[in-house]
């Protein structure tokens, strides 16, 4: 499995933007489909972003279309989510997830996960 670390939450006001960043650790990074998903106390993790291997497909939740940005440099073993006008809804903590499937839109297509970084929008 592959080792992930995200890194770059915080805290910002809302119409703000973050960026987030996941470093990759241990297998070939490029042979995983990565994604960001978020989860807030007493809800379920939910699907944020996702993108291939090859970064040629993305998916995004339609709560942050047109405002986040999935991207990832295979070079550095890293993946990032560009998150502008952020809104308070946005809170949540965000893990980064690798997943060695065919398939990379649920929760259950990911094996590896990271610790989560805590975003908090304030409003």
């Amino acid at each position: 499995q592959v080792q992930l670390v995200e890194s770059g939450g915080g805290l910002v006001q809302a119409g703000g933007s973050l960026r987030l960043s996941c470093a990759a650790s241990g297998r070939t990074f490029s042979t995983y489909n990565m994604g960001w998903f978020r989860q807030v106390p007493g809800k379920e993790r939910e699907f944020v972003a996702t993108i291939s291997r090859s970064a040629a497909s993305t998916y995004y939740a339609d709560s942050v279309k047109g405002r986040f940005t999935i991207a990832r440099d295979n070079a550095k073993n890293t993946v990032y989510l560009q998150m502008n006008s952020l809104k308070p809804e946005d809170t949540a903590v965000y893990y980064c997830a690798a997943g060695s499937g065919r398939y990379y839109i649920h929760l259950a297509h990911f094996e590896s996960w990271g610790q989560g970084t805590q975003v908090t929008v304030s409003s």
